[in-house]
């Protein structure tokens, strides 16, 4: 397994440089399911804030993204299930990935609720706002 730091990750989904583009396609093309190439939490995040901040794509679009990682066997995300989550909610206008990934991870380590102070979170599960 190899780990794939942000700009390789986003040159494959986006497809937008010729150059590095090539070198990440034959890159990806040899890893497998028994040889993928790792993601991590913190470049998953880093990739949803470049695709927001940067590109200015959708929350729609961002989540179709963060889907196609998800759905190709050659890629391991860790905490797939919370990364699935955040997009989900995303994708459903029930609030930012990064809060949705917090409340998942959160509740994937054992917390019976996430406290916040920010309101927008208030329609994600487990989310109590502090009064």
């Amino acid at each position: 397994m190899i780990g794939l730091d942000t700009n390789i990750v986003l040159r494959y989904l986006l497809q937008d440089d010729p150059v590095q583009t090539g070198k990440v396609n034959r890159l990806i093309n040899h890893l497998t399911p028994a040889n993928p190439g790792f993601i991590s939490i913190a470049t998953t995040l880093e990739i949803v804030w470049v695709l927001r901040s940067l590109f200015k794509l959708s929350p729609t679009q961002i989540a179709t993204h963060v889907e196609q990682l998800l759905a190709a066997d050659t890629f391991e995300l860790q905490n797939e299930q919370q990364v699935f989550e955040a997009a989900f909610a995303l994708k459903r206008g029930l609030g930012e990935f990064e809060d949705a990934l917090i409340s998942a991870l959160n509740t994937w380590a054992g917390c019976t609720e996430t406290v916040t102070f920010d309101r927008r979170t208030s329609r994600l599960s487990n989310i109590r706002i502090l009064f």
